[in-house]
């Protein structure tokens, strides 16, 4: 580069960074920082508080109706690489009344400063009080957040229970999978948005500023919502319990209430909100890349997996709309990667058109292509090789099971030689680092199950060496992990029982063995996730109201950041149940009848109850279900008159 050049280049940096001192200096004449400089010297990333990120949303507050604190309840790296929250904040942002911002669980060396220098917890970009907004907004993804829901309400200054509340106080309310089973934290919302959050969220907010305007009580706004669909007030309905502490009966306690709330699906993603220009954070990010939403839900229907029931019917987005998401993306965060986002990325139907537009359009900028959710049956060394010259990291497999008997069972529709066919094109199209998940404790499992695993990741290992070895790139890298089965609401699993932690360790034990034995390749590395955590999840993801007792008193234990291994503290919870007097093994190891109310049943996912119940069936069986394209089942999505349930009857 000349000496011009680089002239020209000083200057227009020297421009671009007194831009942006100068946009700071305006937001700082906006507001105050929460914490003080001596606070931000002393914690760790004090990025994660002060705001005015890259495409961070100012607004006036005196000219808006409505303010709206989105929540994720965990770290803000964790947060920021959320797809969902992006999505929301981009559309809230988009209308004139409403000014959303952000909040994330403060990190464990934050908190404690903010509770002996009294400092209310504060939303990002104005660094106002959490308390004074109109909404507080909390996305639920995993169970093993829901402490932290507890901290943020109470940092917040806000009562822990709905029912504490007043007219100042914001109304709280959750979405996100989990609120699929509200119940274990009903007590502690105003409301629920059950479903994707384009559709009525609109209606939501309409109906709050007129009634805003009108001067309209919180219990009068509530029973508006109530009335919109997907939206589930708790306060609104009564919860009774047999003798033996099976739900006997659930029903709206208030007339005009609806006894069934309908998930709602956004069913036309090309004309869909979405964020052409996220907020880039200052730190890292867990997912530092533009995320490209190819599709919504999945035809396969694996029996364990809740996504896949919940986000029916399959929707995709077109390419054209996709291709010029990806190019304002791009320009508008400098970041150089994109990720393919989508339960089942392979099963996109266009997925090598969009693959030929990426590889071409950002052949010279380095920009490199991730692939998550790829199913190993469907790669193709022409797909392979389109994205060869790109950098490339590990690619990930989940073969969930073993033995062909379990993979049957859950419905994967794998194969032995498919899975060995699609390891060994994986490895053909230049990749040497696979990740392989597996499942332990999942229903009608036996020990050749779990021996299975340590024997098919042997196996796939192997194919890397069929491989010519001019077209080895170096040593092969497994790591085979393992995560306990979960069984969750609106699947056809939600019936079974789960196993206590000594059993999966036993497991664990088991399959360790095995490889020790029968493995041959050191190349191979076993992890396994927490028995204990997994079988607290299961109790939080099938609990009822009575869940909430155990939630509230291991947090005033001080139980925080249960996700998260270094901070999850088994004791905390085990005193909780002691306090409480409830029975973790009544949620978890029970079997439960299919004729049996369950807490979440008030909701209408989009699956009929009957399908699931002829699934479980069809699983004691080892009978396989087709997949959505090859035949449709019946599940009851086809409510939503869109998607592949469209397609399949064209």
């Amino acid at each position: 580069m000349d000496e011009t050049m680089l002239s020209k280049l000083h200057i227009l940096c020297y421009n671009w960074i007194h831009g942006k001192l100068r946009e700071c200096e305006k937001v700082n004449q906006m507001r105050k920082q929460a914490l003080s400089d001596e606070i931000l010297g002393k914690i760790e990333k004090p990025a994660r508080y002060i705001g005015n990120e890259v495409n961070a949303v100012m607004k006036d507050p005196g000219q808006v109706d409505i303010r709206f604190c989105m929540c994720f309840p965990d770290v803000y790296e964790i947060g920021m690489s959320h797809l969902g929250l992006q999505i929301l904040y981009h559309m809230f942002n988009e209308r004139e009344d409403t000014w959303c911002e952000r909040v994330f669980s403060p990190w464990v060396d934050l908190e404690p400063v903010m509770r002996r220098e009294q400092i209310p917890l504060f939303a990002l970009e104005s660094q106002d009080d959490v308390k004074n907004f109109d909404f507080l907004g909390i996305t639920i993804q995993y169970e093993m957040c829901y402490t932290n829901i507890l901290q943020i309400l109470d940092l917040s200054r806000i009562p822990l229970y709905a029912g504490e509340r007043g007219e100042e106080d914001p109304l709280v309310i959750g979405g996100g999978p989990c609120v699929l089973n509200p119940e274990p934290l009903a007590p502690f919302f105003d409301l629920f948005y059950i479903g994707e959050g384009e559709v009525v969220y609109p209606k939501l907010l309409d109906t709050y500023a007129q009634m805003k305007r009108q001067g309209k009580s919180r219990e009068e706004f509530l029973e508006e919502a109530a009335k919109i669909p997907g939206i589930y007030v708790p306060a609104f309905y009564e919860a009774k319990y047999g003798e033996d502490g099976t739900l006997c009966s659930f029903a709206p306690s208030r007339p005009g209430v609806p006894g069934k709330v309908l998930r709602q699906a956004e069913m036309d993603l090309d004309h869909a909100s979405y964020p052409h220009a996220p907020v880039v954070p200052y730190i890292k990010a867990a997912q530092d890349r533009v995320t490209l939403e190819i599709q919504r839900g999945c035809i396969r229907g694996c029996r364990f997996c809740q996504a896949g029931m919940i986000y029916r019917p399959v929707r995709e987005k077109s390419v054209e709309v996709l291709k010029e998401q990806a190019r304002r993306m791009l320009k508008s965060t400098g970041h150089e990667e994109i990720s393919l986002s989508s339960l089942s990325s392979s099963d996109y139907s266009q997925l090598k058109e969009l693959l030929d537009f990426l590889m071409e359009e950002f052949r010279d900028t380095g920009v490199n292509i991730s692939l998550p959710s790829l199913r190993i049956d469907a790669f193709s060394l022409q797909v392979m090789s389109q994205i060869q010259d790109v950098k490339k990291s590990s690619l990930t497999f989940a073969p969930e099971a073993g033995s062909q008997r379990l993979r049957d069972v859950i419905n994967k529709g794998l194969t032995r030689e498919v899975i060995l066919e699609g390891a060994k094109a994986a490895f053909l199209g230049g990749w040497n680092r696979v990740k392989l998940y597996f499942m332990l404790g999942l229903p009608t499992e036996c020990v050749e199950d779990v021996k299975g695993i340590a024997h098919l990741s042997q196996a796939i290992a192997g194919e890397y060496y069929e491989v010519p070895k001019e077209q080895r790139q170096g040593k092969v890298q497994i790591t085979v992990s393992t995560s306990f089965f979960v069984p969750k609401p609106f699947t056809p699993f939600q019936w079974a029982p789960m196993a206590d932690s000594q059993a999966y360790l036993e497991r664990v034990n088991l399959l360790r063995e095995e490889m020790r034995q029968q493995v041959n390749h050191k190349s191979i590395r076993y992890n396994w996730h927490e028995a204990e955590v997994a079988v607290l999840e299961g109790f939080l993801a099938r609990g009822d109201r009575r869940t909430a007792e155990v939630i509230k008193r291991a947090y005033e234990l001080g139980a925080r950041y249960d996700a998260w291994t270094e901070y999850f503290k088994e004791e905390l919870w085990e005193q909780a149940f002691a306090d409480t007097g409830i029975s973790k093994e009544f949620y978890t190891t029970r079997q439960r009848q299919t004729t049996e109310l369950l807490p979440w049943d008030f909701i209408d996912a989009g699956v009929d109850r009957g399908f699931l119940e002829r699934e479980w069936e069809r699983a004691l069986k080892e009978q396989v279900t087709p997949n959505c394209r090859q035949s449709c089942s019946g599940c009851g999505a086809a409510r939503y008159k869109g998607g592949v349930c469209v397609e399949s009857k064209g």
